[in-house]
């Protein structure tokens, strides 16, 4: 077990302190666990190393910094940078950095919080896998493996994405060291790494990050079986496995296989696409994990609820009197105008949005709290055009912050699998896509829904109606990166706020992450081969 003890101090340093924006940090992980004779003897111990591994979803990384919320914080970070999610204001804006593509590079608190944050998590997903010997396990800890490998390979899957440089307009493939980081993702830590090995990781190629996430994946599909509960959505089941390899072979530009695995994903599925009713639920609404196939769960015992603030709904739900969202901050979450102007009238989930004045659809959004309420005869209730409904605070309570902020939120739905499905099959044949996303589109949406665009423009329309779906789930950055798509934030009329209009030919440099300092400073097989520092490279769109 000593081995596996300093794998974990291998990757996750004990003390790690960066010049940054405004101060250092001491992060520190721990550096022991449960032997492995005390895990096989006691399912106790197993079944709390499994529950760790959802646990982390909600691990509040710094409480002195009000963006370190967990899982939620890298899907808000995600959606950030991507056109769709806007701000109108600075006001309260924790994630403006990210946001306006500043101090993004090797020294600064926000890529190493990213950075720190996701390899914490490896750790989690690492003790659960190392802790228990499939040749002895029983079958409860067989089922706890499974999920093991389900939630590494969901976390490795992240890394590769955000990690890995792709062309883009602005920055080189040759770094400033003259190295070629093309294709390059992160370094590969897992249970049997070695602390030589660790201070000596290269960055994993795609084919290397893709084989161990297929591995974790196949491994999944064999042991998950066994895994009796989900308890309530937290932790994967076999659909979510097959999810997970629809995910991976998208990344991989493998269609066949993506397609493949999504209608595995559908059929082995618990729900089916959410209803209306579910959608616009005043009281449940993207807020509890039934309609999910797999979910993040903040609970009234969680630290991030606790603090009233620190949490996915504080910064989610825009019907809030306590939160960084809401009544008194002026900071909504809003969708992309031009991308509120595209959706149909007829397709419901405009009704996510609050739709502006003189529209067709003005009066008809379903608000928690009537917009003519008042607070202590001071504070209008009011949201701005484009502002989100699609988050409600939990039970419908804007006002308790225990109650209001012990929600779930979507770590996967059933719906992204439909969108899989029909963008795999697009690339294969205009004609099956076409008849995916229409029959999904028109028995789920709008029933008024129809499209007979081919080639990249069927691909095209596909995402984009993704990316309405899964609006605010922190997907959309990763079908733009993958795609080479656009981020268009400056253009007359725009809701974005004037900082924050950056435009981009193609996929933002922004998206290929680089590396914390400290992972060269100890591990000397990355120096000199990090992605090149893009903070800084758009100009401001500026209206003439």
């Amino acid at each position: 077990m000593k081995r596996y003890i300093q794998s974990i101090m291998g990757i996750c340093l004990a003390t790690v302190c960066l010049t940054t924006a405004t101060s250092c940090i001491e992060e520190t992980e721990p550096t022991s666990v449960a032997t492995t004779d005390q895990i096989e003897e006691s399912s106790s111990a197993s079944e709390a190393l499994l529950m760790a591994m959802p646990a982390y979803f909600n691990h509040l990384w710094d409480e002195d910094r009000h963006y370190t919320f967990g899982y939620g914080a890298m899907m808000r970070i995600r959606d950030v940078q991507s056109g769709d999610f806007c701000f109108s204001t600075t006001s309260y804006n924790h994630f403006q950095n990210w946001e306006i593509n500043k101090y993004q590079g090797d020294g600064y608190i926000y890529g190493q919080f990213v950075w720190n944050f996701y390899y914490g998590f490896v750790l989690t997903a690492n003790n659960m896998v190392g802790g228990v010997n499939a040749e002895s396990a029983t079958e409860e800890q067989l089922g706890y493996l499974g999920a093991g490998h389900a939630f590494r390979a969901m976390i490795y899957l992240d890394i590769a994405r955000l990690y890995e440089f792709l062309p883009n307009d602005k920055t080189s493939n040759i770094n400033s060291n003259g190295n070629d980081v093309l294709h390059l993702t992160a370094p590969i830590v897992t249970d049997k790494t070695t602390m030589d090995e660790a201070t000596n990781n290269p960055r994993a190629t795609r084919t290397q990050m893709a084989t161990l996430i297929e591995d974790d994946l196949n491994k999944a599909e064999q042991y998950i079986v066994h895994l009796t509960s989900t308890q309530g959505k937290v932790l994967p089941d076999l659909a979510c496995v097959y999810g997970l390899k629809a995910r991976l072979y998208m990344w991989l530009e493998d269609y066949p296989n993506a397609k493949k695995y999504a209608r595995l994903a559908i059929d082995n599925a618990t729900v089916g696409p959410m209803s209306q009713a579910d959608c616009l639920s005043k009281t449940a609404g993207f807020n509890v994990a039934d309609p999910w196939m797999w979910a993040a769960q903040q609970t009234s015992e969680d630290d991030v609820v606790k603090t009233g603030i620190i949490n996915w709904t504080s910064w989610s739900a825009n019907e809030l009197t306590f939160g960084y969202n809401g009544l008194g901050t002026g900071l909504y979450n809003e969708i992309d105008r031009k991308m509120y102007e595209r959706m149909s009238d007829t397709d419901f989930r405009k009704l996510w949005f609050k739709a502006p004045e003189g529209s067709a659809l003005e009066g008809m959004n379903p608000f928690l709290i009537p917009e003519q309420a008042t607070y202590d005869d001071e504070d209008s209730y009011y949201m701005p055009p484009y502002a989100s409904l699609k988050f409600r605070p939990g039970n419908g309570n804007p006002d308790d912050y225990i109650t209001g902020s012990s929600t779930a939120y979507p770590i996967m739905r059933v719906e992204e699998m439909y969108f899989i499905e029909a963008e795999a099959a697009a690339h294969l044949s205009d004609t099956e896509g076409q008849s995916l996303i229409n029959s999904f589109m028109a028995l789920y949406r709008d029933p008024n829904y129809s499209t007979k665009l081919t080639g990249d423009e069927l691909v095209e329309e596909i995402v984009f109606q993704k990316r309405v779906e899964l609006w605010g789930e922190g997907q959309s950055f990763f079908d733009i990166k993958r795609l080479n798509l656009s981020v268009t934030r400056g253009y007359v009329g725009t809701n974005h706020y004037a900082n924050a209009r950056l435009n981009t030919t193609g996929r933002p440099a922004y998206m290929n992450y680089v590396m914390v300092r400290t992972e060269a400073n100890n591990n000397k097989a990355v120096d000199g081969w990090n992605n090149p520092d893009p903070s800084d490279v758009y100009d401001v769109w500026r209206e003439e």
